[in-house]
Order: C-alpha cells, then structure tokens, then sequence
C-alpha cells in the first residue's frame, strides 16, 4: 500500500500510497499535505485504482529543490505518471492540488481523461479575495476551512496539547508544507491558470464546500464558467475540507462522476 517511486532517473523519490483495481485515479493534496490513508481514499479504492503521492517537499517524498514553479510541477507529475506506468489518468486535485490538476489538464490534455477540482487554487477574484493563508494563526484557520470546527474529523488534526512532543512536530510539519506551497501560492495563487482554462478538454466535475472560508465559493462558480464540458456541485453543511466533512457523500460524487 506505500511504496517509494524513483522519477525522472532518481532525480525525486515520490512517496505513495496506493490501493485498489480498475482505472486509475491520482489524487493530488492540498498544501496541508495528506494523512496516511483518508476515509474517502478508501471508499474510492473500492471501485478505482487510486494512487495518492506526496508533493515533493512533502513528508518523505523527496526533489523539492529542482521545482521552482507551478511549470516545474506539472512537468514533475508528468514524469511520475511514467514512472507509475500510467499512460492517461482520471485526477482528483484539493486545494493547491486542484491547481495543479486543472494545469495538467490544460497543458497535456490527453494524459487527464476525467478531472475533479476540489475546493481548488488557482485564480485570484478582486471582488472577492481570499485570506492569506501564510499568516493565518491555527485559531484562525479551523473556521476558516471546517464547516464544524468541533467535528470530529476537525479534532483528529490537533495535537494532544498535554503532548509536547506532538505539538512540536505538528509545527514543524505546518512549517514545511507552507514553505513548500509558497512556491506556487506565494503571494497570490494566481499563475495564469486562468488564461489556460478553455485548454481544459476532461469532462470536469468541481466540488465546493457552501461556507468554505479559505476559497470562498465564487472561485468554484469562476472555474465553472472557465472550463468547458464542466459542473459545479456544491455540498451543504462543508467548507474547504469537504471531503474529510462528510467522506460518504464526496466519495459517492467523485464515483458517479468517473463513471458516468
């Protein structure tokens, strides 16, 4: 189920979970990076082959120094799929992961065959401008991308504050996954992505979170109207972290979507 994958002539060491038979699925996280093997991982690894890398920089995975840019990533993930032996892919991309995904899919749309956008990254709204992330405070950032910040599933990522020893390696994790993701958010998320959508030839199901406080909803709305042959599905009582909020009904969306 986790294995290392040498890309690119062992230029990166990718970390990946794995699981599942049928068609393949890449899922790309968002730039808090992933934990171990999500409830709506599993549900989908019941009817898609899903593979679930760590970005370079992240966890394990190694080769963060050679990306500079949202180009050098997409390029990365090209060379992973080859690497993987996956010629074209169905990708599911959260947050600064749905960035990435909508790129891949607009610079070799042959190699994406069917394209989920979760809570995605990627444009900028004057009208309506997203926080900054890199200076929010956890106290800040709970409500901002859970519907309930008192859920459960909200809970699992706060560290027992009677553990020390948690607490510092939670800090350290935050550290490193906003230094990396500040390469491609840093200061503003957009990178054209934009000017690239209409390139986006996947049939494309975007997801979106009613009170998500980190990407409001008029960013999805946006995506929408930027990509051809795409809907937008807006799941109730959910904010930025949708498909840990109610992994059920995300995993059933993503599913139908893939198959129909």
């Amino acid at each position: 189920m986790e294995r290392f994958v040498s890309v690119h002539d062992g230029k990166f060491k990718a970390k990946l979970m794995e699981k599942g038979q049928g068609e393949p699925l890449l899922f790309l996280h968002g730039a808090g990076g992933s934990r171990d093997w999500p409830p709506f991982l599993e549900l989908l690894s019941q009817e898609f082959h899903v593979y679930a890398p760590w970005h370079p920089g992240y966890d394990e995975s190694e080769g963060i120094d050679y990306i500079d840019d949202m180009l050098d990533i997409v390029l990365y993930y090209y060379d992973f799929l080859d690497a993987i032996g996956v010629e074209s892919t169905n990708v599911l991309g959260h947050s600064m992961g749905g960035m990435i995904a909508a790129e891949m899919a607009a610079i070799c749309p042959h190699r994406v065959s069917r394209l989920v956008l979760a809570s995605a990254a990627g444009l900028w709204l004057d009208e309506e401008p997203m926080p900054d992330l890199f200076a929010m405070m956890p106290n800040e950032l709970m409500p901002a991308i859970w519907h309930d910040p008192t859920c459960e599933a909200a809970q699992q990522m706060i560290p027992p504050m009677d553990d020390p020893e948690a607490m510092a390696l939670a800090f350290i994790s935050r550290a490193q996954s906003l230094a990396v993701a500040g390469k491609f958010l840093w200061p503003l998320p957009d990178r054209g992505l934009s000017k690239r959508l209409d390139r986006i030839r996947a049939p494309t199901l975007i997801l979106w979170g009613e009170s998500d406080g980190l990407i409001p909803l008029a960013y999805g709305k946006a995506l929408q109207r930027g990509i051809k042959n795409s809907r937008l599905d807006v799941m109730r009582e959910c904010s930025h972290m949708l498909m840990a909020e109610k992994p059920e009904e995300f995993a059933e969306k993503v599913s139908a979507f893939l198959k129909g």
